[in-house]
């Protein structure tokens, strides 16, 4: 497969690269960021005397939500950085099967954080309302 844009800027290959790597350390930064943040919130709730159900449920929703925010910047890395280095069949292939593993690591999440599957959202808070 012909790459015309490449050909036409030949400097795109690599600067398609350093964005991926960019967001890929953003995604990185995040979740890091976000465990140091949520462990010293939730220190800080048990220091204060507050109830460690109420402080433990705080706490891994905020951290399953930096690990949410982060897992979807690995992805967009994942999308540039595949672009980025040429669209053979196996890239595709490997680029599929990172994003699927990343997608169920995601909903994996959402239920956790959650307590119920993303698009039962709305169900549930019609129930909430109509009672």
């Amino acid at each position: 497969m012909k790459r015309i844009a490449f050909d036409l800027f030949p400097g795109l290959d690599l600067a398609l690269k350093w964005i991926s790597l960019g967001i890929e350390a953003v995604g990185v930064a995040i979740i890091c960021l976000g465990a140091l943040a949520t462990t010293a919130i939730f220190l800080y709730q048990l220091a204060k005397k507050k109830s460690l159900d109420e402080s433990y449920h705080q706490y891994r929703g905020s951290f399953g939500r930096a690990i949410l925010l982060g897992l979807e910047f690995l992805v967009a890395s994942d999308i540039v950085g595949t672009v980025a280095v040429g669209l053979t069949f196996q890239d595709l292939g490997l680029l599929g099967i990172l994003v699927v593993i990343r997608t169920f690591l995601s909903f994996a999440l959402e239920v956790e954080i959650n307590g119920h599957w993303p698009w039962k959202t709305s169900e549930l808070a019609l129930k909430s309302t109509t009672k």
